[in-house]
């Protein structure tokens, strides 16, 4: 039995002429990246060095490689970054609901206080419950009730269902009088030590965030990650101190589809400090590192002003990165008379929801903060795979999703949800005509049978479905067209050639509907007992 980083790396490298195409075990299901290793170092990462680093090197130089971790299928396979939900599943709205949950958040009564928030732009701190749990505890500002709060239940949600690994985010209720500070708790003091943390800090927090009429106070608390923190992971390279990391970050599929799911919830923030690394240890000592994404405060439409204070979206952000040459230049050499497109779009702004559309939005031209590493380097085929993941996400779905930010503004609740409806299908649109978005590729008795995701999305209607069978020597690679192999199908199915093949392989491409559907589909066909199944499937970009 093979590792599968290694096999993984022969198929991306390869020529299909020289090697074996399939091993016995493709496709494959997981990545055992979980190997018992020794603890890592833990990362250290400034914003502000991070901010430079990406925006002046790191940058794509040359055509980006096909992404490295996928299976045979282009499937990411469960992994100690991403664990297949949505796309492997339907899931119920119970389950879309339920998220990375496993309780309800913090237990009622006492709170006890062992720490001031060092970090973020949102006032906070970590609490532990009567049931000994710990949570991190961040509010909403006066001026915006809900609005950060809101994002972050949701958003969590949302990248949970896609199938990255998430904390258990809740919005929950206290009373200041169920507050006790320890008696060791500190806060963090800027350009000093840590000094102990005194009632007048607690009574400062509470006078900046909002209050209920009934005196309570509406906070997100976050569990704490099962594990040892080793900082945030990189968009690029690889951690050397971890043999399980094998895949340069950039390369990754799941990182570089991260940009689309941003992009349609507007996570302008998706960056390395919004990351985090757990190491899992077992009884051995031993243990393995487990990836998450956190804090979704500003996403949808919840930013930050210029002081950094939680505010509505900031209309530069997905526009624009914050420190981008051309527009720079271009305002510069216009002496101030060409104007950003973006300065141009109207909103509808709502206090809890804050600032977010769909209608000038476009999700090819859409930016993070500054640039990832992965994003610049994401090809049609990895758009496609996290496209077809969004796809997935029903009307209804979107609109429960949405509802767990527990809004007391209908109207702003059936804003965002209209908006993040319109923007999902915006992305299907784009990115299912920019290859052939065939998909769902099975046999069914003797016939391989697929959907068209464009066609179902209504974005054309195809003719006809051309194809042509080839047989497959799987040691050496080499493809040989069948003779009387060839023809069309007006449905999308087409009847297995006979004969006792061990591989088969049917080329299809779309007649008409979009110009991109003309594009190949390459579907590999395994016969195992005289059983028929795809083992592989390859698309032309």
């Amino acid at each position: 039995m093979r590792l599968f980083p290694i096999s993984a790396l022969v198929l991306a490298s390869a020529p299909a002429t020289h090697a074996q195409r399939f091993l016995p075990d493709d496709p494959l299901r997981v990545d055992r990246d979980d190997l018992p290793i020794e603890k890592p170092g833990v990362v250290e990462l400034a914003t502000a060095w991070d901010v430079v680093e990406h925006s002046f090197w790191h940058r794509p130089s040359g055509p980006a490689p096909p992404a490295l971790n996928v299976n045979t299928l282009g499937e990411v396979p469960d992994s100690s970054w991403f664990e297949n939900r949505i796309g492997a599943r339907a899931m119920s709205i119970d389950e879309l609901l339920r998220g990375p949950d496993q309780g309800t958040g913090p237990a009622p009564g006492r709170w006890t206080i062992t720490a001031g928030k060092s970090q973020g732009i949102t006032p906070g701190f970590t609490i532990e419950d009567e049931r000994n749990d710990v949570y991190f505890v961040k509010f909403d500002p006066i001026p915006y009730p809900r609005l950060s709060t809101s994002a972050d239940v949701i958003a969590t949600k949302f990248f949970h269902a896609f199938g990255y690994f998430v904390p258990e985010n809740h919005i929950a209720y206290f009373r200041p009088e169920q507050l006790v500070i320890a008696a060791d708790a500190k806060v963090p003091v800027r350009g000093g030590e840590k000094r102990k943390m005194m009632p007048a800090d607690l009574d400062s927090i509470l006078a900046r965030v909002p209050h209920l009429p009934d005196g309570r106070v509406r906070c997100v608390a976050s569990r704490l990650l099962s594990g040892e923190p080793l900082g945030p992971h990189k968009y690029w390279g690889t951690r050397g101190d971890d043999p399980n990391d094998a895949f340069p970050h950039e390369h990754r599929r799941d990182l570089r589809g991260y940009r689309v799911f941003s992009a349609w919830l507007n996570h302008d923030d998706s960056r390395s400090v919004n990351s985090q690394d757990m190491f899992l240890r077992r009884a051995d000592g031993k243990g393995h590192v487990k990836h998450y994404l956190i804090d979704f405060s500003s996403a949808l439409g919840s930013g930050s002003d210029a002081e950094r204070r939680i505010a509505p979206q900031n209309p530069r952000a997905g526009n624009e990165y914050i420190l981008e040459l051309k527009p720079i230049l271009e305002t510069a050499f216009s002496f101030g008379l060409w104007e950003r497109p973006w300065r141009q779009v109207k909103y509808t702004t709502y206090a809890e929801v804050g600032r977010i559309e769909a209608e000038f939005f476009d999700p090819h031209a859409w930016r993070p903060e500054y640039p990832n590493p992965a994003f610049e380097r994401m090809r049609p085929a990895d758009a496609f795979w996290a496209a077809r993941l969004v796809s997935l996400f029903s009307d209804e779905a979107v609109r429960a999703l949405v509802s767990t930010g527990e809004f007391s503004d209908a109207e702003a609740e059936r804003h965002l949800a209209d908006t993040l409806i319109r923007r999902r299908d915006k992305i299907v649109a784009y990115y299912f005509r920019q290859l052939n978005p065939l998909a769902e590729l099975r046999i069914e008795g003797d016939a391989l049978v697929f959907a068209n995701l464009g066609e179902r999305a209504g974005l054309a209607r195809a003719e006809a479905y051309e194809y042509e069978w080839h047989v497959l020597e799987n040691r050496t690679g080499r493809l040989d067209p069948l003779e009387a192999a060839k023809g069309e199908s007006a449905e999308p199915r087409l009847a297995l050639p006979p004969g006792g093949h061990s591989y088969l392989m049917a080329r299809i491409r779309t007649r008409g509907g979009e110009t991109a559907w003309r594009k190949a589909v390459d579907v590999y066909i395994r016969k195992e007992g005289g059983v028929p199944s795809v083992v592989g499937i390859e698309r032309e970009e």
